[in-house]
């Protein structure tokens, strides 16, 4: 399915509507986040909730299901009236049944809606070789992330996606770092540009293990955090041939798995 998201849009330079609330704060006018329940349906079923910041809800609920490997195929994704326009319909071809739990997942955690530890097993494709980026790049990708949400609140997290020279491609926000990865890979998944072979996906926070697993699932080859990795997120890559980086900060980053993808610097 071709995206409807323009070149600009995936690259937004102000929060998305409804992402932010002015609230009171010792007296004054302040900006907040705004963390809403999200419903998505597939065939009129619900089948996840999770904790989001309103704005490209289409996107993560495609995200979403990607990362579950619960769609195969192009899809229909759009909002309903229901719940304030907090539901997502989905309709497409499934990859799978339905699991006979409902998924629940909170702002905080990506895998906590699972209802047995085995359903939290990865399944993905092998990742790509390639590519091969300068170590020095790599640590340079945090400063790269358009985060206006951030810049007002504090309270966003981020996902971008970039291009093997540097170039940000896609960016989102969210309460939720996973939801933020979610909608990226949505973005990607609607506009037709899985997997995300020789690409690099940065997050602006520490690095667990949901968050290997949906970059893994995406086909990314690359993952790089401003903040420090979990020893499941460290294993996880390693076993599934992911570059994982973390401490990107002050043009300085660790490489913790797969480094014959980083140049080191000459």
């Amino acid at each position: 399915m071709a995206s409807r998201y323009s070149a600009e849009d995936a690259r937004a330079s102000e929060p998305a509507p409804g992402a932010l609330k002015r609230v009171e704060r010792d007296g004054e006018s302040d900006l907040v986040a705004v963390e809403e329940p999200l419903e998505i349906r597939i065939g009129g079923e619900p089948i996840a909730v999770t904790m989001r910041t309103p704005g490209h809800d289409e996107e993560l609920a495609a995200g979403f299901l990607h990362g579950e490997g619960l769609i195969d195929g192009p899809l229909k994704v759009g909002l309903t009236d229901d719940l304030a326009a907090n539901t997502v319909e989905v309709h497409g071809k499934l990859a799978r049944p339905v699991p006979a739990r409902r998924f629940y997942t909170t702002s905080s955690c990506g895998v906590c809606g699972k209802g047995a530890l085995e359903e939290v097993a990865v399944h993905c494709s092998p990742l790509a070789p390639g590519p091969r980026v300068p170590r020095a790049l790599l640590a340079e990708l945090p400063d790269r992330l358009v985060q206006p949400g951030f810049s007002r609140t504090g309270g966003l997290h981020a996902t971008g996606l970039f291009d093997e020279a540097g170039e940000l491609i896609c960016v989102r926000e969210d309460v939720g770092r996973h939801n933020a990865m979610d909608k990226v890979v949505g973005w990607a998944a609607l506009a037709g540009r899985l997997p995300l072979g020789g690409q690099i996906l940065c997050v602006s926070g520490r690095l667990s293990f949901e968050l290997v697993q949906k970059a893994a699932v995406a086909g990314a080859p690359i993952l790089v955090g401003v903040g420090a990795p979990t020893s499941l997120a460290v294993e996880l890559a390693g076993e599934l041939g992911l570059t994982l980086c973390g401490f990107a900060r002050r043009h300085t980053v660790n490489v913790y798995t797969d480094a014959d993808r980083v140049i080191p610097p000459s």
